[in-house]
């Protein structure tokens, strides 16, 4: 008989919980604990032999901390003869790292791909994948699950009008923001931006009409906020009347909530639990957090009892 059994790391405790509340499952406590020199250490409290095991972790800040308990639970796991292990990653850390920018550098994407494998996942589910590229690092099945039904549920009901336009801030999130326009049947815009530097952009110029309209910005993170703030500058400065952001992956480091508090080109930023905000970043009020342990549950169902997932990818 199949048993499902919910393992959660430390990176997102009340995202999992919702997830097991979702599927009526109840949750593994992994006994994470560190010694004094740093290292963790890990005992599965619960039998998992025979059981399809779903480890539910983020690697979120502080990344490498969240990438070893991600290991090291996947290790026990295997060695306490589970049959599959699925890796739940709803922000998938190092994904920006997806290719060879410059001579000399690695694709720190591809290496936690392998380390994965290695380590014993038979399996991954992330959502919104920072490049597409990167389902193809790995030998494994791997479903990137998308974050839009519940951003364009909320943007359906609480920002979009018949004056709202989509606004991508570069060239490479085009394909993202039409295929939010499309379901709304509105017009896109981009932003033509320079990079200078690490978490440095400068935009440059707006390919598109954006006078007089409602702006919605969409990507899939938000780092340092730099980039996302000079958008809405740049939006401002011709002709926007409103400017929302929309992102599945609040990262927020710093100074992105010092910056977002403080900016007034941006009225509202709707942004997943992916990630969990810090406390300074619930106060905020113009940051908006939605739900995604519904989908995720879905999907986490679906691949146990080996259904399609294919419509979580729309």
């Amino acid at each position: 008989m199949k048993r499902i059994v919910l393992v959660s790391g430390s990176s997102n405790p009340k995202l999992a919980s919702r997830i097991s509340q979702f599927l009526d499952v109840s949750l593994v406590d992994p006994q994470l604990v560190r010694f004094a020199n740093g290292e963790i250490y890990c005992e599965i409290e619960k039998n998992v032999r025979g059981a399809d095991v779903f480890v539910i972790q983020s690697t979120s800040s502080p990344v490498n901390d969240h990438v070893m308990e991600l290991l090291i639970m996947i290790d026990a796991l295997k060695r306490a003869s589970a049959a599959s292990i699925t890796a739940v990653i709803p922000h998938y850390g190092y994904s920006r790292q997806d290719r060879k920018a410059s001579p000399r550098t690695p694709i720190s994407a591809k290496l936690i791909a392998d380390i994965l494998t290695a380590a014993g996942a038979t399996r991954v589910i992330t959502m919104d994948l920072h490049a597409s590229q990167i389902q193809g690092f790995f030998n494994i099945p791997f479903d990137n699950i998308y974050a839009s039904p519940v951003l364009l549920e909320y943007i359906r009901a609480e920002i979009f009008n018949d004056n709202s336009i989509f606004v991508s801030p570069d060239a490479g999130g085009v394909e993202r923001v039409r295929h939010y326009a499309k379901k709304l049947k509105a017009d896109i815009a981009m932003i033509d931006k320079r990079r200078t530097g690490k978490n440095v952009a400068k935009a440059m110029n707006i390919v598109g009409n954006v006078e007089g309209k409602e702006c919605i910005i969409i990507d899939d993170m938000v780092d340092t906020a730099g980039t996302l703030i000079e958008a809405c500058r740049a939006l401002k400065d011709n002709g926007a009347t409103k400017v929302y952001a929309c992102a599945t992956h609040p990262v927020f480091s710093n100074p992105a909530l010092e910056r977002i508090a403080g900016a007034e080109e941006l009225d509202r930023i709707i942004v997943t639990d992916t990630i969990p905000l810090s406390p300074e970043g619930e106060l905020i009020d113009k940051i908006h957090v939605l739900d995604t342990a519904e989908i995720l549950a879905k999907a986490i169902h679906r691949t146990f009892n080996n259904d399609s997932v294919s419509s979580l990818f729309l």
